[in-house]
């Protein structure tokens, strides 16, 4: 059943290669591991399915350890005197506070306080910086106000792509062939291994709420032993090739950038108010904006939305959260729990309705409604 399934969906929106869909490192072993279907970020294919259903992959993602090629999350090098200051200028959260080995989730706006992206930034130096960058054009922002400001800096993309490693069986596949001093690095920081004889770095992080790491390798020509390496080492974990899995992203709340919010959206909206700097003592583009809508408060803040009924569709049109007449959010992403028992949605939700337990009517794209309510995030 599931398999002819998935090929009739391959038939039907297969992607038609070419060079500006930028393939990985590691697509040929991807594509040797079973790969049924991509999705592209950053101009890159992003791995989206393996064999196994979207349910028994998120089963094996809580129970054992799996691989992902996540090269997508392409890497804006800042390097140079300005580097600081530049990224400083893109974000409001206070990046003085950051040293050396320290992964920073920061939200970058524009003038209007809309988010551009939501990268995580690595100080590998005092003027070298990566930023790791969800699906939008950051190199071209981070150069324009490099020139426009006349920085001494240069902005670039290095040949770095990372490669994930999730689940509760990670650290011990990873220590096993890299050494136990990899159980020292704390969350949200990095630290380097050796892999044929080069140094790479790697970071206790992940898409997932999984735990696990990520590897930044760099010099896309060890991709494919890097895969291979992690692969043999793991099989006694249960090892299985892997991607971001919905239902697990849905209840822990990770949000995705031009899915749950997009450059309409501010910081304060989607739950990053905690990484913006409101005291007016640094500054940065949008400052005036966001201090402006702290000020009056958001008008809507994400939430999570948990629904009944049978297993709702594939949500790929927003869906109105109703109450009453009122249209009060409308869902982004959605998916059936099956530890939950019910569906789960993620939607910006206006001020008046958003608290938790608030009752609410969810219109799917198969035309049926069903009966939910507001939750906090992440789904308990």
């Amino acid at each position: 059943g599931h398999h002819n399934q998935s090929k009739e969906v391959l038939m039907t929106d297969g992607l038609n290669m070419s060079r500006r869909l930028r393939r990985t490192p590691y697509t040929q072993n991807v594509e040797s591991a079973g790969v049924s279907g991509y999705s592209i970020v950053n101009h890159m294919l992003l791995p989206k399915g393996f064999q196994k259903s979207v349910e028994e992959d998120y089963w094996h993602l809580r129970e054992h350890v799996q691989m992902w090629d996540v090269s997508c999350q392409r890497q804006v090098e800042i390097l140079g005197p300005d580097a600081g200051k530049l990224i400083q200028l893109m974000t409001p959260r206070n990046i003085s506070t950051a040293t050396i080995g320290d992964c920073y989730y920061m939200p970058i706006i524009d003038d209007n306080a809309g988010m551009i992206n939501d990268p995580v930034m690595l100080k590998l130096g005092e003027d070298k910086f990566w930023l790791s960058v969800a699906d939008s054009d950051v190199l071209l922002y981070a150069k324009g106000i490099a020139l426009g400001s006349n920085m001494d800096v240069t902005v670039s993309e290095p040949d770095v792509s990372p490669l994930a490693i999730q689940g509760p069986k990670a650290e011990k596949l990873i220590a096993k062939i890299f050494g136990d001093h990899i159980k020292n690095i704390n969350f949200f920081k990095f630290g380097w291994i050796d892999f044929k004889g080069t140094k790479q770095l790697i970071a206790r992080s992940g898409y997932s709420r999984q735990g696990g790491f990520e590897i930044y390798l760099e010099n896309s020509k060890l991709g494919s032993d890097l895969w291979n390496t992690i692969w043999e080492a793991g099989i006694e974990f249960e090892i299985s090739p892997g991607c971001p899995n919905l239902i697990e992203r849905i209840e822990g709340g990770l949000l995705s950038y031009g899915n749950e919010f997009t450059r309409e959206n501010n910081p304060l909206e989607i739950g990053l108010g905690k990484f913006c700097s409101l005291d007016g003592s640094i500054d940065y583009i949008g400052r005036g904006a966001l201090e402006k809508i702290a000020s009056n408060g958001a008008t809507k803040k994400i939430r999570g939305v948990i629904f009944e009924g049978d297993k709702c569709p594939t949500c790929s049109l927003p869906w109105s959260v109703m109450v009453g007449n009122e249209r009060i959010g409308q869902i982004t992403s959605a998916i059936w729990s099956p530890r939950l028992k019910k569906n789960v949605g993620l939607s910006l939700i206006d001020r008046e309705y958003w608290s938790p337990q608030q009752a609410v009517e969810v219109h799917c794209q198969d035309n049926k409604i069903r009966s939910g309510e507001i939750s906090r995030l992440p789904f308990s």
